[in-house]
């Protein structure tokens, strides 16, 4: 793997209802969501405080600013969690708040961001049925990109995606979502039976269950990534019980671990010059205009930079981009802004402290050797 990879890592990337809207190919917009009946009045909502937004915008809009620093960066391997369904089905789940969908033809939308691996294990995949999970699947496929924690079986859904990257290797990644994220029992991938890698319970035993598959899988050289979608939306207290997973996930070899499902950042940690980001954020949606939860600040995004060393998987570099949610685009977050998140991350992170580059870019300058 010559002297390490670099992994680009963000949190939800919501393609759906408002931002499926402003592209060319908008689905129908019908919504069941009580309040809110129409996916285009969150159009509406983010230009009320934003400005007006130029629909129908090009493929590459809602990125923003976050292309420019891919193509800059240049990771090795680009690992999303697409959360939304890509159907044109009307079978609305039942018993859902929430419903998430984009048009097929509106990919390119997440073609332009080039991800080697679409995490599919979360609480919206499934919003429009098997059916709908089958649609997204193979118009996954059909555009090349490739997927994990997801499938037409307990087998795909479980399997991971391997990326080979320059000097030989892989990045193996494998992908769960826990109930806590709000993923309905029904929606468990079984034999026979498509849908979602779930994980029944954030336990030691489930963290076995995880480590014994890691070990099938791994081979000398390769760096192993799990991606989880669990807890809540709100807050940043992390749970003992995600803290001992994913301390037992490294401890049975997991180099990184991608958490994500709350709206805004967590806690950073490394353990065992391992790194665990135990809630990545929103990156891309239509939530601008929505109010509630202000304090935490869910317009700012980022985008993490992972490098890990050859062979070993320890963590080398970490380089956390803040980014702001405008006219569902990704614009550069101000100088205060970037203060702020760096200030947060340090105030909510223990034994990890990070500092402001004058790139505008916060970084990782210090981490614990050993577990604690």
């Amino acid at each position: 793997m010559g002297g390490g990879a670099t992994l680009f890592l963000c949190g939800d990337v919501m393609l759906g209802r408002g931002v499926d809207q402003i592209l060319a190919h908008p689905g129908s917009p019908e919504l069941r969501e009580g309040y809110v009946e129409d996916a285009r009045s969150y159009v509406r909502l983010a230009e009320s405080v934003s400005g007006p937004i130029p629909a129908p915008v090009a493929p590459s809009w809602p990125w923003g600013e976050a292309l420019r620093l891919l193509e800059q960066a240049a990771p090795d391997v680009r690992i999303v969690n697409l959360e939304t369904s890509v159907t044109c089905s009307d079978a609305f789940a039942p018993d859902k708040l929430i419903h998430y969908r984009m048009h097929p033809a509106n990919l390119p939308a997440l073609t332009v961001a080039a991800p080697d691996v679409c995490v599919l294990a979360n609480n919206h995949v499934l919003d429009f049925g098997r059916e709908g999970l089958a649609e997204t699947l193979d118009a996954l496929a059909r555009a090349g990109l490739r997927t994990a924690g997801a499938g037409r079986s307990a087998e795909e859904a479980y399997a991971p995606v391997a990326v080979p990257v320059p000097g030989g290797g892989r990045v193996l990644v494998f992908a769960l979502g826990a109930s806590s994220s709000g993923i309905p029992p029904g929606w468990a991938a079984a034999s026979a039976l498509s849908g979602v890698a779930c994980l029944p319970e954030v336990s030691a035993a489930a963290a076995a269950e995880v480590v014994r598959r890691v070990r099938e899988e791994k081979r000398a050289g390769d760096v192993v990534v799990v991606s989880v979608h669990w807890g809540s939306n709100w807050g940043y207290r992390v749970p003992r019980e995600h803290v001992r997973f994913a301390r037992a996930l490294v401890d049975g070899g997991v180099d990184v671990v991608h958490g994500h499902s709350s709206h805004h950042p967590r806690p950073v940690e490394v353990y065992r010059d391992r790194l665990i980001l135990y809630g990545c954020g929103d990156f891309v949606d239509d939530y601008e205009g929505i109010g509630g939860y202000e304090e935490f600040r869910d317009d700012l995004r980022i985008a993490y930079l992972v490098t890990v060393a050859a062979d070993t998987g320890r963590l080398t570099g970490l380089r956390m981009v803040p980014l702001q949610a405008r006219r569902m685009r990704l614009e550069p977050a101000s100088d205060a802004d970037r203060s702020w998140l760096g200030a947060t991350l340090n105030r909510i992170s223990d034994a990890v402290h990070v500092t402001l580059d004058r790139d505008g870019s916060l970084t990782l300058t210090h981490r614990t050797r050993a577990g604690s």
